[in-house]
């Protein structure tokens, strides 16, 4: 996204209301009528209740939470719980866990919404008279079409969204205009049904209704888009979040009060089983229905397209800060941070059609529908803690404050809706792999670290240096080019060292070390070269943003052309032939990957980790192709891990017969 559409604009507004407020955008269309589901018997105190729990919701969650503390927390400009992460993660080694878990519950609230949404706006054409008999909620005719809509969404992917991108923002104006006037002509016919925006209904009806805890979990369907409006920060910006904000909840509480307004005008014993008063107050249904269903389909495309490029993006940071296995990343278009990830794509879709047959109506849906997003936002609120106390320097009194209040909130919710779980089961797996794979990935790659030894660059010299000059060994390669993990820019791992010396010596003309660092900052594209020993030994030191891909092949050869044209080093063969003809010199690439050695006596817990960890990454991209590396120019070369050295190994010796 340009950076002058992150300011306050017209533009940037228009914008984000096509890529922020879409999952919050569409909660109207089912969130009053699964209230009046779990209500029961529909009164004027269920009606007022909870339209107001909905208003406190949005006023204290969305609002003073997310739009209003929680936006403060940008990582130059970006959002979202690794970006949080990445901010606060010195101040203690276990906020790896809030990160993962939140990751993993928000990454699976992405085969649900889009299913919910899309069922909830096709459902709209049962309305219609002449479709009624047709459109029934549940029917195959529907099932097909959502199916289709999610089929067709996933497969656009892979061509990136620059095209239909830009009608987003019209698209989701439209629609907030028109949920805010359906509301707001109820709302003249019924002004009444203002009392609702006072407390003492929600309260009381939590207080005294039989079913709170259902009407609780019913109510946070509301505010889930929260979540992902904070992880797509870094597309508009704060201000024209905040200040859409002001419309967008506008719109929303206009068309709760509308649909709230209709339910009460209704006569005394009324039934409204199988009904959604979303599209009850829509006026001449024979001429505007199909226009809203329209309308209403559209947005929740659109909002299941923000939650997808969430996602990507979720597991773009995963990986660049090792909490995920490496997998193909492909960029289908030239704006900034547009990613597509196959192989989350199709499980996310294939995810999504299974979510639909399973429960056939958005009315099943939505009591499976919440639990994840409570965690996510119970875990943000915990690294939400670090953030104002160590980074912002809050006082410890107004932390503890605003920490209870959303505790408190949060934790209602997440009570209410783990009533749930027992319609979710058939999301379980699904977020325990997800968590699972982080968390194991994260574990694994510490334990691996603390078996990396580093020897001091320096003291090699001069090895290295004979060896480049021992024409009695054949030549590997003019130049030779190792990834290093050495944060100290004097020092290599010492495998490397062994790599290069051991079983047949590895003879360069120039010894390349290049080591990457990952960066709090999202997009941050430095190098520095350090020459070693000049003209033969040299670090190169990249500095990356966590959203930035390590595509070290691209970026190598950038370096290496800058240091020709700065004349620090000459890429013409060595030899002779070559040489007079200025033909440049070859390049070749080692990678050393690990395996795990049968010469291991470790703990159970350090053994499940491991042996987990490596029948994950069989599946995972391998690290030529993870950094981008042409497998013409790289060798892999394979190297055990030993963790703990079997001992007491006790081997006794007898005569030869």
């Amino acid at each position: 996204m340009q950076s002058h559409l992150k300011k306050l604009s017209f533009a940037g507004a228009l914008i984000t209301l096509g890529i922020i407020f879409g999952d919050i955008g569409t909660s109207p269309l089912y969130v009053f009528q699964t209230l009046l589901v779990e209500g029961r018997q529909v009164n004027e105190a269920l009606v007022l209740g909870s339209i107001s729990c909905i208003f406190w919701t949005l006023t204290l969650q969305t609002t003073f939470k997310y739009i209003f503390i929680t936006l403060q927390a940008d990582n130059h400009g970006e959002g979202g719980i690794f970006s949080l992460y990445a901010l606060v993660r010195r101040y203690g080694k276990w906020l790896a866990i809030p990160a993962i878990i939140g990751a993993g519950t928000l990454l699976a609230d992405g085969i649900i919404t889009p299913p919910i949404s899309v069922t909830s706006a096709i459902e709209g054409l049962s309305n219609v008279p002449a479709l009624a008999s047709s459109f029934v909620p549940g029917s195959k005719l529907i099932l097909g079409i959502v199916i289709g809509i999610m089929v067709l969404l996933f497969f656009f992917q892979q061509f990136g969204t620059k095209v239909v991108g830009s009608a987003f923002g019209p698209v989701m104006l439209l629609w907030f205009l028109m949920i805010g006037v359906l509301g707001a002509i109820q709302f003249v016919h019924n002004p009444g049904i203002i009392r609702a925006l006072n407390p003492y209904y929600g309260i009381h009806l939590l207080a005294v209704h039989p079913r709170a805890i259902y009407l609780l979990g019913a109510v946070f369907l509301c505010t889930t888009g929260a979540e992902a409006l904070y992880s797509d920060l870094g597309h508009c910006g704060r201000k024209n979040i905040q200040v859409s904000w002001i419309f967008v909840k506008i719109a929303l509480i206009f068309s709760y009060l509308g649909q709230g307004a209709w339910v009460l005008m209704q006569p005394a014993g009324t039934s409204f089983a199988g009904v959604n008063p979303f599209y009850q107050i829509v006026p001449y249904p024979h001429l505007f229905m199909i226009p809203c269903v329209a309308l209403a389909t559209l947005a929740t495309i659109i909002a299941s397209q923000a939650l997808i490029s969430g996602s990507f993006t979720l597991i773009s940071e995963a990986v660049s800060m090792n909490f995920w296995p490496r997998i193909t990343i492909k960029y289908p278009s030239n704006i900034r941070g547009q990613i597509y990830i196959p192989s989350i794509n199709w499980i996310l879709c294939f995810g999504c059609i299974a979510v639909s047959l399973y429960f056939q109506t958005s009315e099943a849906m939505t009591a499976a529908y919440g639990f994840s997003i409570t965690i996510a936002m119970l875990m943000t609120t915990i690294l939400m803690y670090y953030f104002m106390r160590y980074v912002k320097h809050w006082p410890v009194w107004l932390v503890t404050i605003i920490l209870c209040l959303f505790i408190t909130v949060e934790f209602s919710f997440f009570v209410a809706n783990a009533i749930k779980l027992l319609k979710r089961l058939f999301f379980v797996a699904f977020e325990g792999g997800l968590i699972f794979t982080m968390y194991i990935w994260f574990k694994a790659r510490k334990i691996n670290n603390r078996f990396l030894n580093f020897i001091d660059l320096k003291d090699q010299v001069p090895l290295l240096n004979a060896l480049s000059a021992d024409t009695s060994i054949s030549k590997y390669s003019t130049h030779l080019i190792y990834l290093t993990k050495a944060n100290n820019a004097r020092q290599i791992e010492e495998k490397i060292l062994y790599s290069i010396m051991s079983r047949k010596p590895k003879r360069a003309d120039v010894y390349w070390f290049v080591h990457i660092e990952t960066t709090n900052e999202p997009y941050t594209m430095e190098y520095s070269v350090d020459q070693v020993e000049p003209g033969k030994i040299i670090r190169i030191e990249f500095r990356l943003g966590f959203r930035i891909q390590p595509r070290v092949n691209v970026l190598y050869r950038k370096v290496v052309e800058d240091m020709v044209a700065r004349n620090e080093i000459d890429i013409h063969s060595r030899y002779e032939s070559l040489n007079q003809f200025k033909i440049n010199a070859d390049f070749r690439f080692v990678i050393m990957e690990k395996f795990l050695s049968y010469n291991n006596s470790f703990s159970v817990k350090e053994g499940f980790i491991l042996n987990s960890y490596f029948a994950i990454k069989k599946l995972a991209q391998s690290e030529a192709k993870a950094f981008g590396l042409d497998t013409s120019e790289t060798y892999v070369e394979k190297i055990p891990l030993v963790v703990k050295p079997v001992g007491n190994i006790i081997l006794k010796r007898v005569a030869a017969v």
